[in-house]
């Protein structure tokens, strides 16, 4: 029979993963927001300038803003590197490049690498980014 004090500990610890999840959904929301925010204000600026005749969109240099926590992944165009991602992602990206060895890894072993506990909040969250 558990003890008094191992029943409430296991309780805490399963508020705690629950609250990580409910942290990430309300996290993912956010940034939906926000981006939703951005392209509405884009839309009521006024209409998109013609993109220029003679050069591909992708033969464009890529000049990006400074990436920041949450923001969206671009979409790769030639020019781009590992900077226009935000810090998370750049950190995922050095993980994969530096351990990996093209052999790939498990969501729960990428996340145990960037030393973030092995709770599945934690390991889905990594999960989804890469």
């Amino acid at each position: 029979m558990a003890s008094g004090m191992g029943l409430l500990e296991a309780r805490e610890t399963a508020a705690q993963v629950r609250v990580e999840g409910l942290r990430e959904e309300a996290e993912a929301v956010l940034e939906r927001r926000a981006i939703a925010r951005v392209e509405l204000a884009e839309a009521l600026s006024g209409p998109e300038p013609e993109p220029e005749t003679g050069h591909p969109p992708e033969s464009a240099p890529a000049v990006a803003e400074a990436p920041v926590a949450g923001s969206v992944v671009p979409h790769w165009r030639v020019g781009l590197t590992m900077e226009v991602l935000a810090p998370d992602y750049q950190r995922l990206v050095g993980v994969l490049e530096a351990e990996a060895c093209g052999s790939g890894l498990r969501a729960r072993e990428l996340a145990a690498r960037l030393g973030l506990e092995a709770v599945s909040a934690k390991v889905e969250g990594v999960r989804s980014k890469v």
